[in-house]
């Protein structure tokens, strides 16, 4: 058994001077960058659903010429296959401007001031949350892997950190 107290990591407590409004101002900062995320891999479906429909139009141009077709066939190559999706772009132009326009300057950002304000320290936000919310001694509320129940020793009152 480990003899790690059950207690945060240093990377994840509140650097001393750190307010409560700086916090929960990094916790929103960084909850807007994690939505980002996400829409950055909505984008990603979209280049890539898009290729593949592309490249399924492969298929329907030889289907329709097998099937007697050869004017839709034409059609269909001529019209859609490697078509831009927007004009002059494909979808892998709209995820590299989408990166170097937003998304890197943004998580640019996000870290200068991560950097800045809490010595670099991520999801200081909900680290305190989750001191909040565990149970003292319970084996799957420990504060991190291979801490030991219920041997925390500093804080408040009720043993969990106190909020500067």
């Amino acid at each position: 058994m480990s003899s790690h107290r059950d207690e945060p990591d240093s990377a994840h407590r509140r650097p001393p001077g750190v307010s409560d409004a700086v916090v929960e101002a990094l916790g929103a900062l960084s909850k807007a960058l994690e939505t980002t995320e996400r829409a950055r891999g909505h984008l990603y479906s979209f280049h890539q659903l898009t290729g593949g429909a592309d490249l399924e139009l492969d298929r329907a141009v030889g289907l329709l010429r097998e099937a007697g077709h050869p004017e839709w066939a034409e059609r269909v190559r001529g019209e859609i296959l490697g078509r831009n999706v927007i004009p002059g772009r494909w979808t892998f132009q709209i995820v590299e401007e989408y990166n170097a326009t937003y998304y890197e300057p943004f998580k640019d950002v996000e870290d200068r001031v991560r950097r800045e304000l809490a010595e670099g320290r991520d999801h200081l936000y909900e680290a305190e949350l989750k001191e909040r919310r565990r149970t003292d001694g319970h084996p799957d509320h420990t504060a991190r892997p291979g801490a030991v129940p219920g041997t925390a020793t500093e804080g408040g009152a009720d043993g969990r950190p106190e909020r500067a």
